[in-house]
Parts: structure tokens; sequence; C-alpha cells
């Protein structure tokens, strides 16, 4: 067993952990970060993609030990005194789910997305998003939740092209 003391969500944990588990597996069966999912276990779905020292990665290629020391933040750790972060009300606003199971990886990368390029194009949001991958929604009310989530579509623009 190896020591690990991580910061999630803003709380300070410190317990042992197997050398082997992996940071996905550390957020949800022993802190009960469910918002964090195993969609694939391959690392090519981005369902657990979570934020590790200010940066998105996927929790399924990364050991509990790698964390230890930082600060993580998962979907659950987004909102503040009750209020969704903005890109979790512009992915509800822009109807950007279907099955949601995407959905927490989707945000955590969008936001990480946005930190690095605050007006990114369409075609730069499609790839930015690249490594995370949705069976349902056909991405273009997703792209439409990062630009309302950047400021370059408002509300009404994003439902207008939503019902079309």
């Amino acid at each position: 067993m190896t020591r690990i003391s991580v910061t999630v969500d803003g709380a300070k944990y410190s317990d042992d952990v197997e050398p082997r588990m992996l940071l996905v597996q550390y957020l949800r069966e022993r802190l009960g970060k469910t918002g964090t999912v195993v969609g694939c276990d391959t690392s090519n779905c981005g369902a657990c993609t979570v934020h590790l020292g200010g940066r998105s990665v996927k929790s399924c290629n990364v050991l509990a030990v790698q964390a230890d020391g930082q600060d993580v933040t998962t979907v659950e750790g987004l909102s503040q005194n009750g209020e969704l972060h903005p890109m979790q009300k512009a992915f509800h606003e822009c109807h950007a789910l279907q099955c949601g199971y995407c959905t927490p990886g989707m945000i955590m990368q969008s936001i990480d997305l946005l930190n690095d390029n605050p007006k990114p194009s369409e075609a730069e949001i499609r790839d930015g998003l690249e490594g995370n991958l949705c069976r349902c929604t056909g991405y273009h009310n997703i792209v439409r939740a990062v630009q309302t989530a950047s400021g370059q579509e408002s509300k009404a623009d994003a439902l207008e092209g939503s019902a079309s």
C-alpha cells in the first residue's frame, strides 16, 4: 500500500491505496465521486475526464499515486454555493446531452479547452473535444454549449439553433 494525500473538490484526503489503483477507481470507490464515470476502461471515450492540477486528464489512464499532492476537480466540484458552473449551465440550456453518460467528461474537457482558448472557433471546439466520445447527440448541441459558455453565442441563439 502507498499513502497518498490529495485535495478533491476542495476537500483534503489521505488514504492508503494499492499502487496499481486507477484514479477513477479511487474517486468512485473510495470517495463516492460517481459523476466521474467509467465508459470504456481504455482511455478512448473520455467519460472519466477530471482536472488534475488544473488540466484535464482521463482518470482511467492515471494511477491514484500519480495524483499524490495534487488538486483534483470532478464534475461534482464545479458548482459553487449552489450555483452551476457556467459550462454546466450552458450544457443544460443548450440541451447538450441525451443519455448523459459522456456529459461529465465533456464538461470537464470543455472547461479545459476554454482555459486554453477562450474564444475557439467551431473547428477548434470539435478538435478540442476529439478525445471525448458521445454516442447520442452528434455533437451539434455540445459545440453550441461550448460557444455559449465562451460568450460567443447567446442562449436564445443556442435554443433557436437546437430547434432546427
